[in-house]
């Protein structure tokens, strides 16, 4: 409702524009010029007359009358002038966009149905009406089809979508590493992943575990359209940060094709990444040179193609002109200064380029502050975290509390409510479901049952919508939290939503949560001191499914992961205490089921086949895992690697 205020303050304007000036000239008329010696002359000789003092208060009038005019002039001449900077920069669509969009548009009008998404073999279908399209307010961020905006830059939509494809393959790499029953030894890659990558992955619709893009794409295809393939120089307000997005931008490329490749000097980088400079790891596509020179020989002795280097093509980014002997056919020089040899690029703020030799337009590239561009290259293994955060805090274990149960009477309290979060997240009432239309209120409710205990407000908000602004997050859950007890509500009388404070939980009294059953299920059975077995087995029935499956929310990952390792540590534990190894097997394929990609129930499977004598089966074993990790974006080699980067082996 902000129209009805603009029409006032428009009114407003209006008035104190027109009303003054037709108040003066009809009570005194127009400003009279004639005489102006005489006037003051008189007005010195005698200045309290009554004419003096009309005259004084007249013009008082008239001053501040042009005062606001000049005000409003100037404030309107602003405005305009940014619109039309808008507007030279909007992008207009072209026939085939204006055709595909009127399209689409009247599908949305005439289409009444649900529509069915399916996502996969390992997440179930979900149905979308018209009342889940209208409430999809957690994904809203500031992103269109050209780019996505962060507090930290600009990422072009294909970087940004790049970013999805790397969280997922890190969460994949630690499901990889996991061993079970350490948990006190892997509770640091539980850590939440930095605040940038949220807000990244809130803004775009690339599925964390979706596909990787074809690693056949040479290097060139990674960097932006228009870009000088022998390298540009960067000077401007915007050159440092167009450097450290084009240095992210390679890297993630090096997640998913060999073929991506960057030298960086150590001057560069602590030019771009500041004090985060001596964390920056070489490796998956990274390497860091010295000098200049140095950077150069690295490129001089790659071989011209090889075939995981196709091409031989590298990127460079030097704090210097490189020698006259570089030969730039087999490389990409990005200098972080005025190149005169080369093309150089005047980068703005917000990522728009221009050749300072033809003063004609370029691509408007990604551009990132250090504390964003720090969060992406943690993301993608290449940044060593600093000392002061080496221990990231894991999950806490919040208590489990009180379930509801039976009145002394013998009855129960009112009608139970339950809400399932392990398998497709719904909210229950005596077995029914309750009609939950936004998708938020849905994530609030996983959110909320994730935190036991209960969360503030302000992180809650924070974690539900990442990256929007703070002034929108307060009336966004309120209306969340309002859809849940609304929903409740119509059921029955207990309260869902329990608030001390500024601080909000799930009603323990009132509220049976399956993934509160399944973590004291696991405490038990991680301190029982008889009857192990029937402990575990309880943990294993408890876990009926990943935490919200099918949604990928950012926070949940983490979250998701505990709940995992959860039913597997009773998978392996049921496995290590079984005498016949064949029953054993049985659980820790079990466990395989839940977790294809952990590397450590994989090795424990081949040994009691290769003990058995079943060697055909432990190859086929261990081929049906290699194919996996290939077919998920992760090179079977590196599992190894992956494992002793971790600190120990699989």
């Amino acid at each position: 409702m902000r129209w009805p205020r603009r029409l006032a303050s428009a009114l407003m304007v209006v008035v104190l524009l027109v009303g003054p000036p037709l108040l003066l000239v009809r009570l005194v008329g127009w400003p009279a010029m004639g005489g102006p010696r005489v006037a003051i002359w008189g007005w010195i000789r005698d200045p309290l007359t009554e004419q003096n003092l009309i005259l004084m208060v007249v013009g008082l009038a008239w001053a501040l009358w042009a005062f606001v005019a000049y005000t409003v002039t100037v404030r309107t001449a602003v405005r305009l002038w940014a619109g039309v900077r808008w507007l030279r920069r909007l992008p207009l669509p072209t026939p085939w966009q204006a055709t595909a969009t009127g399209m689409a548009g009247a599908a949305a009008l005439t289409i009444a149905t649900p529509t069915t998404l399916t996502s996969g073999p390992e997440h179930p279908a979900t149905t979308v009406g018209a009342g889940d399209i209208h409430g999809r307010d957690d994904v809203d961020q500031a992103a269109n089809s050209d780019g996505v905006v962060v507090a930290g830059g600009w990422l072009p939509r294909a970087v940004a979508d790049q970013v999805g494809v790397a969280v997922g393959l890190l969460w994949l790499r630690r499901r990889l590493a996991y061993r079970p029953r350490r948990a006190s030894e892997d509770a640091d890659d539980l850590a939440p992943l930095p605040a940038t990558v949220a807000a990244i992955q809130a803004a775009t619709t690339v599925r964390p575990d979706s596909p990787p893009p074809q690693p056949s794409e040479a290097v060139v295809g990674v960097l932006p359209p228009g870009f000088p393939a022998g390298g540009v120089g960067l000077s401007g307000p915007g050159a440092l940060a167009a450097a450290r997005g084009l240095l992210v931008t390679v890297l993630l490329a090096a997640l998913r094709q060999d073929s991506a490749r960057l030298v960086i000097t150590r001057r560069a980088a602590q030019v771009l990444l500041g004090p985060e400079a001596p964390f920056l790891r070489p490796g998956s596509g990274l390497w860091i040179a010295d000098t200049v020179p140095h950077a150069t020989t690295l490129v001089s002795a790659a071989p011209p193609a090889t075939p995981s280097f196709p091409g031989g093509r590298s990127v460079l980014i030097l704090d210097g002109p490189p020698p006259d002997t570089l030969v730039t056919e087999v490389a990409t020089v990005v200098v972080l200064a005025d190149w005169p040899q080369a093309t150089t690029w005047h980068v703005a703020a917000d990522g728009h380029t221009q050749a300072l030799d033809t003063m004609a337009s370029g691509p408007r590239v990604c551009v990132l502050d250090p504390v964003a561009a720090a969060d992406l290259l943690t993301v993608t293994g290449h940044l060593h975290p600093p000392v002061r955060d080496a221990r990231p805090q894991p999950i806490p274990h919040a208590r489990i509390p009180r379930q509801p149960g039976p009145h002394p009477d013998g009855g129960e309290v009112g009608r139970r409510l339950r809400a399932q979060v392990l398998g497709e997240p719904m909210l229950l009432c005596d077995g029914t479901p309750l009609p939950l239309r936004r998708t938020a209120a849905r994530q609030a409710l996983v959110f909320l049952a994730a935190h036991a205990d209960g969360v503030d407000s302000h992180v809650m908000a924070e974690a539900l919508w990442p990256g929007l602004p703070a002034h929108r997050l307060t009336g966004r859950l309120y209306t969340t939290l309002s859809e849940l007890r609304t929903a409740v509500r119509a059921a029955t009388d207990l309260p869902l939503i329990d608030r001390t404070g500024d601080r909000y939980r799930l009603h323990p009294d009132h509220v049976d949560v399956d993934l509160w059953h399944l973590r004291a299920a696991a405490a038990h059975a991680a301190s029982a001191l008889t009857d192990p077995a029937t402990a575990w087995r309880a943990v294993i029935d408890a876990y009926t499914g990943d935490l919200a499956a099918g949604h990928t929310w950012p926070w949940l990952d983490a979250y998701r992961e505990t709940a995992r390792r959860q039913v597997l540590d009773a998978y392996t534990a049921l496995a290590d205490t079984e005498a016949d190894p064949r029953r054993a097997l049985t659980h820790l394929q079990d466990g395989i089921r839940v977790d294809p990609y952990n590397a450590d129930l994989h090795q424990r499977a081949v040994n009691i086949l290769a003990g058995l004598g079943e060697h055909t089966a432990a190859a086929d074993l261990t081929e049906r895992y290699k194919r996996g990790l290939i077919a998920a974006g992760l090179n079977p080699d590196h599992v190894l690697q992956i494992a002793l980067l971790h600190g120990r082996t699989t």
